[in-house]
């Protein structure tokens, strides 16, 4: 005697169709499984998992890196000698394999949640090895040549913390869906104590995290300090083409308290502006000298500086994506600039009132102005009329025959020194980059009576955080994005910052512990009423004796021609097809 279980009819089941057959390219109903995953497969959902977790870091870390686009080609332009945008093919390439892993995983969840076998097709395995190798190979390039950058990452959590905590405890209390069904549908007791234990210490640690959460934004407003002031880094290098007179003009329209400028020093004696080694980059030397496009920006004298053009190259390369925004009258303004020289600055900036600083490079030692190059410098601050105290002096050899010479100038320094440095050297002010000092850092300069300038900050969210540490002034490549910041971004007290954290602590336990005892109540009724678990997309013969695998085959087939007729044909039928008479005797 035959004992076999009755055959199910046949529901058609397109969703659960689509999840197997896009994630393990299982179409066929007797092709899923609800068996135990491999170990195999299992090592293969850890790499996509950890494949995940590093694509979300590194899309995160490009995210927050907006700030330093223009630093970045710049640094890419210093390697290669060709200007290009480097960021994007790097963005486009972590969206796709963003989009694409993020994909899987939803589709890893699906299938735990439904109890599927994980089977990755091994075009998804070729897939995210692939992407793992892309995003290694860029942490590692961007490790060595802009290592600096990833200081953004924990600059970024003061701005982003709380709101990552937020989101991040929602996902995984969603996630408790599926933990509590596996826990509930498992029939190892040590499975089911591993899987609790592992998910409520990740769910607990979430909860604490908020204790290690610091910002700067967390304060009573009443400490407040005032809106730092804004210089135009090269002028206003997003509408106009760095450096040049017209860029600075747009900056002074930007409302902007002082103007940074990169100087380097001609064949005969003439500070001009030019932040690159070469002038291949900013002017049209390989038309006008195309002999000498690689040599020393500053072997040119000056009389061969002024017949270069420095704002055609703005329109052609687009540097910043802005040449769209602009009015033909600014393109044609902008299509006739000229290597601007030091003098022009300092009265430009005499005219309007306005603070002035400049980072000075020292020529090669074959150059004429080797040793002379600072005495050069100051003669042209002396002779141009600007008011010593709206100059920033940053150049440190020398400082003390400069003092003498011109005592009035705002001592700058580009490094951070001790306060008994700054005090020896008679230093009044700072000119750091924004990952340079912490945020306890900059209150104690604070204290110090010592202005604190930090470069370059272009976004809303950094110019937010560094208001709320307290920084004096920045400087900024986009000065008309600052000037619509009239207060940080998000300010919050800490008791309000404690009530969102304790509360959102409270919802997510509570909605956890009902997903569990909702799940567990679920399960027990479904056991006790005497049904059992069956597999609509497996097929389930017990037979007590062998049977060929031609035969089983053919079972399989009729028998899901038979379910899809619905009606058409029978069970009974289709073991009468087969010799159940054979069987029987046998």
């Amino acid at each position: 005697m035959v004992k076999h279980q009755p055959l199910q009819v046949y529901e058609r089941q397109l969703c659960l169709s689509c999840i197997t057959g896009i994630y393990g390219c299982r179409w066929k109903r007797y092709q899923r499984s609800q068996d135990d995953t491999t170990k195999w497969e299992l090592l293969w959902s850890f790499v996509l998992l950890f494949t995940f977790c590093l694509l979300l870091i590194w899309f995160y870390f490009w995210f927050e890196a907006h700030n330093d686009y223009s630093e970045f080609n710049w640094f890419l332009y210093n390697r290669s000698g060709e200007w290009s945008d480097g960021t994007v093919p790097i963005l486009a390439t972590t969206a796709a394999c963003f989009t694409y892993i993020a994909f899987l995983m939803v589709l890893a969840l699906c299938h735990i949640a439904l109890g599927q076998q994980l089977n990755l097709h091994w075009l998804h395995k070729i897939g995210v090895f692939a992407a793992l190798l892309t995003t290694i190979a860029g942490v590692i390039s961007v490790n060595q040549t802009w290592r600096q950058e990833w200081d953004v990452i924990p600059i970024s959590l003061q701005a982003t913390g709380p709101f990552l905590h937020i989101g991040t405890l929602a996902g995984v209390t969603v996630l408790s869906w599926i933990v509590a069904g596996q826990v509930a549908r498992a029939e190892k007791t040590m499975f089911q104590v591993v899987v609790v234990l592992l998910y409520f210490s990740v769910l607990l640690g979430l909860y604490v995290v908020p204790m290690y959460i610091t910002s700067p934004c967390i304060m009573d407003p009443n400490f407040l300090k005032p809106r730092p002031d804004v210089f135009g880094h090269h002028g206003a290098p997003m509408l106009a083409p760095e450096n040049t007179l017209w860029s600075f003009q747009r900056a002074l329209q930007m409302n902007v308290t002082g103007l940074e400028a990169d100087l380097a020093i001609s064949a005969d004696g003439m500070p001009f502006l030019m932040r690159d080694v070469t002038l291949r980059r900013t002017t049209n030397v390989a038309k006008v000298f195309p002999d000498r496009q690689m040599d020393d920006a500053s072997y040119f004298n000056w009389t061969d500086l002024q017949q270069l053009n420095s704002g055609l190259w703005f329109l052609k390369d687009d540097p910043f994506w802005t040449v769209h925004t602009l009015s033909q009258r600014e393109k044609d303004l902008i299509a006739n600039q000229s290597v601007c020289s030091l003098e022009q600055l300092l009265k430009l900036a005499s005219f309007h009132n306005t603070s002035v600083v400049f980072r000075l490079r020292r020529p090669p030692p074959e150059h004429p102005c080797y040793h002379t190059w600072i005495n050069d410098t100051l003669q042209t601050v002396q002779q141009s009329g600007v008011p010593q105290s709206l100059v920033m002096w940053t150049p440190d050899q020398h400082r003390a025959q400069v003092r003498e010479l011109a005592p009035a100038l705002i001592q700058t320094s580009m490094e951070k020194l001790s306060p008994q440095s700054l005090q020896i050297h008679g230093i009044s002010r700072l000119l750091l980059r924004y990952n340079q000092v912490s945020t306890e850092e900059i209150r104690n300069i604070s204290e110090t009576q010592t202005d604190l300038t930090l470069y370059t900050v272009n976004e809303p969210w950094l110019y937010s955080v560094l208001w709320c540490s307290g920084v004096s002034s920045v400087s900024s490549e986009a000065p008309h994005v600052l000037r619509k910041v009239l207060y940080p971004v998000w300010l919050m007290r800490p008791n309000e910052f404690r009530l969102m954290w304790v509360s959102a602590d409270l919802i997510s336990f509570a909605v956890v512990v009902g997903i569990f005892i909702f799940q567990n109540y679920h399960t027990i009724r479904y056991r006790t009423s005497g049904l059992r678990s069956y597999n609509p997309e497996q097929i389930m013969l017990n037979a007590a004796v062998r049977r060929s695998s031609r035969d089983i085959n053919v079972m399989k087939e009729k028998l899901i021609l038979s379910e899809v007729r619905n009606g058409a044909g029978s069970a009974e039928e289709l073991y009468e097809d087969n010799g159940y008479d054979y069987y029987t005797n046998q």
